[in-house]
């Protein structure tokens, strides 16, 4: 095979999908709890999307972004009506609308008069394995063997407020902090209610930029469009990617207020970035996730599932924590459980872990009670089993 090593890819190839539903490549079916690692927010063939990018297709795919693109102006302007931001660059990728953030950041500072601007960036993020946002993440197991890492980022604990005030007293070269608002490569992490809030109030009060990371928990997600609207506050930059296109790639960078005036003519671009193809797709799942409710959907069966597993899992002394928001979440043991990935398999089962010990779920925002019942009954007597046959042991981190 002529494919660069860079997966540890399970032995399973998928054929088709329909819904929560995936068969592989020899006609065994699986429940998605995955989805793409949070991409198919609308499950898989979802009849809207496909519809969307047919029609698309047999039009125009590509356009270069030297010209307008009707079907980009009217996905920006959709994507500002549900997010109060009044801008928006549109990508191919999580990474890279976090790339034009960092950006957006440093251009900004220098415009300030700021020779070396620097990002706040928190421990255990993930922001993409770009330079700059491999740079920016948390993780020095993503990091390693790719230094000299970039300069310009000081990072500090997640949820944290003592160390960033330290910070802010002593760096008079921050520009922004750049965070996600629930860590989801760090172990689909809630923050106190009170931390964006409190984040908000000292970029206010020290002239910097609040940059939100909502590849994973933006587009519904946590039973909102965006995981900071369940605390009242609004960002100066937020990213999307992920279930923006449901499976169509393509990431946006928003921005509001002075930050959205920072970019102008040749300071950034994406040969890619909109073009009428992935903006129809992304319409597409704008439309059908408003339309049919999937925001109240997403809260209520995420409410199921985690009610589901924590009775399911009662007294079992392995399971740390069952935490998350809409459909994010996460159930945390006391041992590394990376093994639970193939045994889901074998079961009938798509699922993640991420952080070592957390199993992170990520099932689509069309999920009903009836999956979701065979969703918490699969996974608990997965976890079970595997309790009772590995011991615990120290987990990194």
């Amino acid at each position: 095979m002529h494919l660069m090593n860079t997966y540890g890819r399970l032995p399973v190839a998928f054929a088709r999908g329909e819904g929560v539903w995936v068969w592989d490549t020899e006609g065994r079916k699986y429940l998605d709890a995955l989805t793409g690692i949070a991409v198919s927010g609308l499950g898989h063939a979802h009849p809207r999307v496909v519809a969307a990018i047919s029609e698309q297709a047999g039009r125009l795919i590509h356009a270069s972004n030297l010209y307008r693109i009707p079907e980009q102006e009217q996905l920006a302007d959709r994507l500002s009506a549900v997010s109060a931001m009044d801008r928006v660059f549109f990508c191919n990728s999580g990474c890279e609308a976090n790339e034009a953030a960092i950006k957006l950041a440093r251009l900004h500072g220098h415009h300030k008069g700021i020779e070396q601007p620097v990002i706040i960036v928190m421990e255990k993020a993930f922001h993409g394995r770009t330079m700059a946002t491999l740079s920016a993440t948390g993780s020095r197991k993503v990091q390693a063997g790719f230094e000299p890492l970039l300069s310009g980022f000081v990072r500090v604990p997640y949820d944290d407020r003592k160390v960033i005030e330290h910070v802010a007293e002593h760096n008079p070269n921050v520009v922004a902090v750049l965070v996600e608002p629930i860590q989801g490569e760090g172990g689909v992490n809630i923050p106190d209610d009170g931390y964006l809030p409190y984040l908000r109030q000292l970029c206010d009060a020290h002239g910097w930029l609040l940059m939100l990371d909502e590849v994973q928990s933006g587009m519904g997600r946590t039973g909102r469009w965006f995981a900071h609207q369940w605390t009242g506050i609004a960002p100066d930059v937020m990213t999307l990617a992920k279930g923006l296109g449901n499976g169509l790639p393509i990431g946006a960078c928003l921005a509001r207020g002075e930050a959205a005036d920072v970019f102008t003519p040749g300071k950034h671009g994406s040969t890619f970035g909109g073009n009428p193809l992935a903006c129809a797709a992304a319409l597409a799942t704008l439309g059908a996730i408003a339309d049919d409710g999937l925001l109240d959907n997403a809260t209520r069966i995420g409410n199921e599932i985690r009610d589901g597993l924590a009775a399911a899992l009662a007294g079992e002394k392995a399971v740390r924590a069952i935490r998350g928001r809409g459909l994010m979440i996460g159930i945390e043991l006391d041992r590394p459980c990376g093994e639970l990935v193939t045994q889901g398999l074998a079961a009938g089962l798509l699922i993640n872990v991420t952080a070592d010990s957390v199993v992170r779920l990520l099932p689509p925002l069309v999920m009903q009670s009836p999956e979701a019942t065979l969703l918490v009954q699969r996974l608990s007597e997965l976890i079970r089993a595997f309790v009772r046959t590995n011991e615990p042991a120290a987990v990194a981190g």
